[in-house]
């Protein structure tokens, strides 16, 4: 009798043994490909910069940097999804931006006084409104007049960085309200370190639940079931980033003075040798996360959502399934407007001041890390969480290049040719999908 040897693997059966694994899974290859870039990113400038970008404080930095491109991204997607585009993205923040600096800094204060507690609600407010209100009109202009994107939002783009510097005649407006300051960041817009690893552990809790719940449903209404060391594998990579993200947030420490001043103004003694505080989680990351998480429900758990990429897939069989294709582009555009009037709120807490620069080139950030994180410009495809990666992927591309010393008008450059890949990425991905 003779024994029968199986022939080894070829490298064709490992690599579709691979594709099974995620598959399991469930995870998006474009998605792994963005983390895999992301990670590139990191450890070279890092390398290039002598151990001085994964620094926390650095680290700390680029998240607060990136809040308001991931915000405005989210919004950009669904854009983009349609089947449309927003050139106007980055004027809107600095017109929305001066009107917010004007009504916290000169108006309000004439009617309310100096540092009333309404106040910086109330220019939150506003710059919502004003941004939901400018996204609205462009976005009639696109879907009733039947005016191409292309040109309402580069209009737009014109106008309304002229009304930024016609509102002030060019003066910046500061201070802020102090309030109002902790959105952009900073001392005051961190939440220390207990409130920081409480809200790390919820959100690790609502991980857990959210897969379980998920789970349970598709038991229920008889679907295919991930296997359940897959399952295990996405909550512990979940859980690990959240983790990870609270314990670099809590290392980079607060200087001595102020960490002194805070512990004194509880009523503590400050200890001879010294005492290490955290800053914790930034204000601006927690608000861009919630925009994040919100947007992605609206995505893909409401009806809202479902007309919006059915129209990007076809708008036409949209239309004669009774959709109103042209109602729900111009909300899209209202959204968009919001979002922005939120960006907005964000980059002028954070520079704490209102100024005719804000928002210059944020049109390009936006619509780059949106087509990075997988939205395909052919429209019908995207994701909210690809596209708040591909923010944090272009703002490190940004701060790295800055902490290395390249110049400007080279940075630039790279940006440049980074969109371009992306979209030809895209185009390929898209073919091999057909």
């Amino acid at each position: 009798m003779t024994e029968s040897v199986p022939a080894p693997a070829t490298p064709s059966q490992d690599a579709k043994s691979f594709a099974d694994h995620l598959r399991a899974i469930e995870f998006d290859a474009r998605m792994i490909g963005m983390i895999a870039a992301l990670a590139a990113i990191w450890l070279g400038f890092n390398w290039l910069s002598g151990g001085a970008f994964l620094t926390p404080r650095n680290v700390w930095n680029l998240s607060v940097q990136t809040a308001s491109i991931a915000v405005m991204a989210c919004g950009m997607v669904l854009v983009i999804v349609t089947r449309n585009i927003d050139l106007s993205v980055g004027s809107m923040l600095g017109f929305v931006g001066m009107v917010t600096g004007l009504v916290q800094a000169r108006l309000l204060p004439e009617l309310l006084g100096f540092e009333h507690p309404a106040t910086w609600l109330l220019a939150i407010l506003a710059a919502i409104a004003l941004g939901g209100l400018i996204g609205l009109f462009q976005g009639a202009l696109i879907a009733y007049l039947a005016i191409p994107s292309f040109i309402v939002t580069l209009g737009g783009l014109l106008v309304w960085r002229g009304a930024a510097w016609w509102v002030t005649q060019g003066q910046t407006i500061a201070p802020m309200d102090s309030r109002f300051r902790p959105l952009g960041g900073g001392i005051e817009g961190a939440i220390g370190t207990t409130a920081s690893w409480a809200i790390g552990l919820v959100i690790c809790a609502l991980i857990l639940a959210g897969i379980a719940f998920a789970r349970r449903r598709r038991k229920r209404y008889g679907f295919a079931l991930r296997a359940l060391w897959a399952e295990i594998v996405l909550a512990a990579l979940a859980c690990g980033t959240v983790i990870g993200a609270v314990m670099i947030a809590n290392a980079y420490a607060l200087p001595a003075g102020v960490a002194r001043r805070l512990v004194e103004a509880k009523g503590g003694t400050w200890p001879e040798g010294g005492l290490v505080t955290g800053h914790g989680l930034a204000v601006p990351v927690l608000l861009a996360l919630a925009v994040g998480i919100a947007m992605s429900f609206l995505a893909r758990r409401l009806r809202f959502g479902r007309y919006v990429f059915s129209i990007g897939g076809n708008p036409e069989a949209a239309q004669l399934s009774g959709v109103n294709t042209r109602k729900v582009l111009m909300l899209v555009y209202g959204l968009m407007g919001m979002l922005v009037g939120i960006a907005a709120c964000i980059s002028t807490a954070r520079l704490n001041a209102a100024t005719n620069s804000a928002g210059q080139l944020d049109e390009l950030y936006v619509i780059a890390a949106a087509v990075i994180g997988g939205t395909s410009l052919a429209g019908g495809v995207g994701t909210i969480a690809g596209a708040m990666l591909g923010a944090l992927v272009m703002q490190s591309l940004q701060s790295g290049m800055v902490l290395i010393g390249v110049d400007t008008p080279l940075q630039n450059i790279v940006v440049g040719i980074v969109l371009v890949l992306a979209v030809w990425l895209d185009g390929l991905y898209r073919k091999r999908l057909g």
